[in-house]
């Protein structure tokens, strides 16, 4: 495998998670709690939708078979995308999307914090620029886990039983496989195993400080890396996709 086509694998994966937890934020717009929570997430969802156009638009480039970010979004199959499972999980209630938001951002401000410095210097200024957004992302959900875990007993309850929900999807979001092995030894990317220890010890200490209780069972779930998906992400890309799907190639 050559280093433009790993490079090319590594920047969909990471734009896919975007893609998909943006789409997902985004079914909070005009639900939230409170207003303020309305805006919020709807800012977030923007970020990630954001951050997912300038991976997808670099992807499309590194490809160089003619799709653009629009294409690579819109005009895939779902074994064709690379997301973690834990992005595509449904919202739930407001406690549980906040716990995958924590989850998801808690890894991605370590990822972004070491892509910034990146042999590759566009993927490098994509981390950077993101990485401002993404920073904002984890004191919002830290605060808020740490708000619903401390908060009443109908609040700790249910953000427990969603950590008892996702927890089995965290193992994948360290996933390496030959990419990995071969874009860390150019150093484009970073090491998974010094991201998952220090990932590890923030989300316990975060949760120690809810009062929340991580799973202990060594239940697991992957397969997002690779294209193999919950049965959730066919009914998103359903309505994703619609728009595109209906009036190919429609332009604003």
């Amino acid at each position: 495998m050559e280093t433009k086509e790993a490079l090319f694998e590594y920047v969909l994966r990471i734009g896919d998670d975007s893609l998909i937890l943006g789409h997902r934020v985004s079914e909070w717009c005009g639900h939230g709690p409170i207003l303020e929570e309305d805006i919020a997430l709807t800012n977030i969802a923007l970020d990630l939708i954001g951050q997912a156009t300038n991976l997808l638009d670099y992807a499309g480039q590194l490809e160089g078979k003619g799709r653009d970010g629009d294409a690579l979004a819109f005009l895939r199959y779902d074994r064709e995308y690379k997301n973690l499972l834990l992005v595509e999980q449904t919202n739930g209630d407001f406690g549980k999307t906040i716990l995958r938001q924590f989850l998801f951002d808690a890894y991605r401000t370590l990822l972004l914090t070491r892509l910034s410095k990146s042999t590759d210097e566009q993927l490098s200024a994509i981390a950077v620029k993101s990485l401002k957004e993404t920073k904002y992302h984890l004191k919002h959900s830290s605060e808020w886990v740490i708000r619903l875990g401390d908060g009443t007993e109908d609040s700790h309850s249910r953000i427990q039983s969603s950590l008892d929900a996702l927890w089995k999807y965290t193992d994948e979001i360290f996933f390496a496989n030959e990419v990995d092995a071969l874009l860390e030894k150019e150093g484009i990317i970073p090491s998974m195993e010094g991201i998952k220890n220090e990932w590890t010890f923030f989300v316990s200490d975060i949760f120690a400080e809810a009062g929340l209780v991580i799973p202990t069972n060594n239940w697991k779930q992957e397969g997002g890396r690779t294209g193999r998906h919950t049965e959730h992400l066919g009914y998103l890309l359903a309505e994703l996709q619609y728009m595109q799907r209906a009036y190919p190639d429609m332009k604003w």
